[in-house]
């Protein structure tokens, strides 16, 4: 599933194609994705001007002139497709409709938006802009990691009375916004703390030192595109490039990046998930 540097990377695909444009025409061709969609979702898009496009977490949300907000999940498949746009930055033109092209969004400027997946994990919905932060998905999300309130006094109070490994920590959506499995591994590596190491038995200053290491590892990741591990395109169609720099994530039995470092990438399993790290290197 994308996590929030695919997301962003999508979001900032779509900023100039969107942000300040009308919906001329809004064709929704089934009734559900992972969820039913809004009723006449297409009469309530078509029509309306874009205000904002922002995100949260691993949430694309579209505020329009109607005063309500398009709430947009990628899943584990979707993709977010831009063609024919008149500023440019995209030189093909709207391709042939496909099979799974499920929601399609024609701006006045000529450009489409096409948003496509296969399985169907994806969702979307219409909120009152005014309450979109209280819409059960958004309500109980924790700081965004860019975000004034994500800093080092937070992060040592929301993990000091926790007994859980710092890897099922971090994947909370309730404690920090946006990271999941790819860039909590490559995090933890960097910081030299083990997944499976409980929170409660690492120091204070080590998890303080999370803080900017999150930060650099997400923003290491926008600046290559995200990831493309199976479906991921940015909206251009194109894979993006942070894979090849992974210190740790799929890399069972490979050599440890980190110079000096005599040992191997090693693979265990927490709850349901793969983690990876160096157990010389991360303690």
């Amino acid at each position: 599933m994308p996590e929030l540097p695919e997301v962003e990377t999508v979001r900032r695909g779509l900023e100039d194609v969107l942000t300040g444009q009308t919906i001329a025409r809004a064709q929704v061709n089934r009734p559900d994705l992972r969820w039913p969609l809004p009723p006449d979702m297409a009469q309530r898009l078509t029509g309306q001007r874009v205000h904002r496009l922002r995100r949260r977490s691993k949430y694309i949300l579209a505020d329009l002139s109607s005063d309500e907000t398009l709430l947009i999940h990628l899943g584990m498949s979707g993709r977010l497709l831009v063609s024919g746009d008149a500023l440019g930055r995209f030189h093909h033109e709207h391709p042939a409709p496909e099979k799974h092209d499920h929601v399609i969004l024609d701006t006045g400027a000529g450009a489409r938006i096409t948003f496509n997946d296969p399985r169907r994990f994806g969702a979307m919905d219409l909120l009152e802009t005014a309450r979109a932060e209280r819409h059960p998905l958004l309500a109980k999300i924790g700081p965004e990691p860019f975000g004034n309130d994500f800093n080092e006094t937070y992060l040592v109070g929301a993990l000091k009375d926790r007994n859980t490994p710092i890897k099922a920590a971090l994947l909370d959506q309730r404690i920090v916004a946006g990271l999941g499995n790819i860039y909590v591994c490559e995090a933890l590596f960097r910081a030299g703390i083990a997944p499976t190491r409980r929170t409660r038995r690492i120091s204070h200053s080590r998890i303080a030192s999370l803080v900017p290491i999150i930060r650099q590892v997400l923003s290491d990741a926008i600046d290559a595109g995200g990831s493309s591990l199976r479906d991921f395109r940015q909206t251009n169609g194109e894979l993006g490039y942070f894979q090849h720099s992974f210190d740790v994530y799929d890399r069972e039995a490979q050599p440890c990046r980190r110079e000096g470092c005599p040992g191997d990438i090693r693979r265990v399993v927490q709850s349901g998930r793969s983690s990876f790290y160096c157990r010389t290197c991360q303690r």
